[in-house]
């Protein structure tokens, strides 16, 4: 369950290195985000000599959260950080490579590239 002010690793290889969540994309006064949501967030510490650089404002697909996530035939699955991947206004991914995501929560929300991209 990810809020407004959480910060998040970032699970490709865009450039940044960590998220600050500001805005949830859904309904006006949607409160938490779970795997597979869109959140608006900003950059709070990127690699440097790299496209995206610290301050800016990007959207982001959530991949991993620590709050337990459970399937429909009973599977429970909790991850030990936050986590994102980047992508621009239609939803492809900013890089080409995407680390440790959940393939069927983020299938069911229509990122199929990003799971694809996934080990």
């Amino acid at each position: 369950m990810i809020q407004p002010q959480t910060h998040l690793n970032v699970a490709d290889n865009s450039g940044a290195r960590e998220l600050m969540c500001i805005r949830i994309i859904g309904t006006s006064n949607r409160r938490y985000a779970n795997i597979g949501d869109v959140i608006v967030a900003v950059i709070k510490e990127a690699v440097p000599n790299m496209p995206l650089e610290r301050s800016e404002v990007i959207r982001a697909v959530i991949v991993r959260t620590c709050k337990e996530l459970k399937r429909d035939n009973g599977m429970i699955i909790r991850y030990d950080d936050n986590a994102a991947v980047i992508v621009d206004q239609e939803g492809k991914p900013k890089r080409n490579s995407n680390f440790w995501c959940d393939r069927p929560g983020i299938e069911t929300v229509k990122f199929y590239k990003n799971s694809f991209l996934s080990p």
